[in-house]
């Protein structure tokens, strides 16, 4: 009897769990709708400038492994790496990626790369790795087209990019653009936070949208 209440006391635990990462996912997607069609401009500017603040902040490159809190875990704010931008960016919208890619990893570990030899997801770790976020942005529903045309690449979308050698990248657009129209980014690729003309300097592997404009 007592085992059956014990069992039964785990099980709720576990759906009560499942329930609430159900929920933050579909709040997420819904995020992820509204800005495709209509989210306020002015909310691309907060994602934006929150990436923008960074630079002469973020003044040094890490991305070794750091036990963190979770969730609203980070490095210390004077180092960091390329997906470290981006999740500073977005917990300004109030948007964790290192939570929401733990709790998707959780459930659905098998869809995730496994470049690490690890047997289950790690939250310290797991959301500033490029080729997960590329994965949960997938999953997500936001991948759009890679193009050549800088005007196909808005202010706040995502871009990742292959460095060769087994090393990926990841930026944000900024809404800045060079004298000849070519869209800048904000990124970190070993010299701490930077808005640069490298959009087409490596080869695109990734693109993503949150559409911020009206």
């Amino acid at each position: 009897m007592h085992s059956y209440i014990f069992l039964h006391g785990q099980g709720r635990t576990f759906l009560r769990r499942r329930m609430k990462f159900r929920i933050a996912l579909v709040s997420f997607l819904l995020f992820i709708l509204s800005t495709t069609n209509a989210l306020p401009e002015e909310k691309a500017s907060i994602f934006i400038t929150a990436a923008r603040s960074q630079i002469g902040v973020t003044t040094s490159y890490n991305s070794s492994y750091i036990a963190l809190k979770y969730p609203k875990g980070d490095v210390p704010i004077e180092t960091g790496c390329c997906t470290d931008v981006l999740i500073r960016a977005f917990r300004k919208l109030n948007i964790d990626l290192q939570q929401l890619v733990h709790e998707d990893m959780k459930f659905n570990f098998s869809h995730y790369p496994r470049k690490w030899g690890l047997k289950a997801p790690d939250p310290n770790i797991d959301h500033r790795r490029v080729p997960n976020l590329m994965k949960f942005f997938e999953r997500s529903g936001v991948a759009v087209k890679i193009s050549k045309n800088p005007q196909d690449y808005h202010p706040g979308d995502l871009v990742a990019w292959n460095l060769g050698k087994g090393i990926l990248h990841i930026g944000i657009v900024s809404d800045r653009k060079t004298s000849d129209r070519m869209p800048l980014v904000i990124h970190n690729i070993g010299r701490g936070a930077q808005e640069e003309n490298i959009l087409f300097q490596f080869e695109i592997i990734g693109h993503y949208r949150y559409d911020f404009r009206n």
